[in-house]
């Protein structure tokens, strides 16, 4: 670890509850966005556009963590300087760019449609590490690809055909990139940023830039104090507003970055695709959206996915992540 003299081999049992602990990131990770959309639903109903929805949410979150990322840096904020590209590729992209993107792609496609063209993302990580990095996918890796975005297309119920606008889809492939950056620099602890710190500076710079879209009039910001409802409870707005800046941004992307460091981004990725089957299981709870047979079979075969590219994960990336650290990282906090 951080100091070592020398090199020491992991255990198989620190290696397996190294994966275990980042299967639980990324599970309460992928339940927090999950539960975006059903509180999002509450407030644009109300009143709220989805821009300013946004900015608020982002706003919240990077107040939520300013502290903790200030602890958790300890004084060295010389790292936050060197790792400044880092972060603000990840503030501008992996966080700001990703939901504009999506905003705007559901102006003209389906929103089944887009998210399911967002959620390319994990096949967007393996083509990057394959091309990039020389990673070349196994079969067992391209089979739990395929296996998986079929299962979420049964899950986003498209079984029909559909007609795509040109602009849409390339709105929806511009949040395909923010999702994969997401998921390849959460993966990536070569800048030593712990990760509230790493989530701390991206939520901070995708809310100004957020803010600035409002500014110069990209984003609508349209705000409502009307009580939301979800299903057939009224609920203040800033509760939900609350919910959404400390659960569903705070606490969703810090666990995000803690798995995909002990996960790596090809196997966080593929988890994170249980966002989409807890979006379904809290629009049932909150807003009464039963989900099809065909969907809760298509969860199944997300799983499935799932598991084939673990399994088929490569060694070298199962056990120490996207890439060995060439900054020594900064204890656990």
């Amino acid at each position: 670890m951080a100091g070592a003299s020398a090199p020491s081999r992991r255990s198989p049992n620190a290696g397996s509850g190294r994966t275990a602990s980042g299967l639980a990131f990324a599970l309460v990770s992928a339940s927090a966005f999950g539960l975006s959309g059903s509180l999002a639903r509450g407030l644009l109903e109300s009143g709220w556009s989805a821009g300013a929805a946004a900015a608020v949410r982002m706003g919240v979150a990077a107040a939520v963590v300013a502290l903790p990322t200030a602890l958790a840096m300890r004084g060295r904020w010389s790292l936050v300087r060197r790792a400044a590209p880092t972060v603000l590729l990840y503030g501008l992209l992996a966080v700001a760019g990703a939901q504009l993107c999506y905003f705007y792609a559901v102006q003209t496609l389906q929103v089944g449609v887009a998210l399911l063209i967002e959620y390319m993302a994990p096949v967007a990580v393996v083509v990057f590490l394959w091309v990039a990095r020389g990673e070349r996918p196994g079969r067992l890796t391209v089979a739990g690809a395929v296996v998986a975005m079929a299962g979420l297309a049964l899950v986003l119920g498209l079984l029909s055909g559909v007609s795509l606008d040109g602009v849409g889809v390339l709105w929806a492939l511009g949040a395909t990139i923010g999702a994969a950056t997401y998921f390849l620099l959460s993966a990536d602890d070569r800048v030593g940023l712990p990760p509230v710190a790493l989530a701390g500076g991206g939520l901070l710079v995708g809310s100004a830039a957020l803010g600035l879209g409002g500014l110069v009039g990209v984003l609508p910001m349209t705000a409502s104090t009307a009580d939301a409802t979800l299903g057939d409870v009224a609920l203040p707005w800033w509760l939900l507003v609350g919910l959404l800046g400390v659960v569903t941004a705070a606490l969703a992307y810090v666990t995000g970055i803690a798995a995909g460091r002990r996960l790596g981004s090809r196997v966080a990725s593929f988890v994170a695709l249980s966002e989409v089957l807890m979006a379904v299981l809290f629009a049932w709870l909150l807003l009464d959206e039963l989900p099809t047979t065909a969907q809760l079979l298509g969860g199944l075969l997300v799983l499935a996915g799932v598991v084939l590219v673990k399994v088929g994960e490569p060694r070298h990336v199962e056990e120490h992540g996207a890439t060995s650290p060439t900054v020594e990282p900064l204890p656990p906090t």
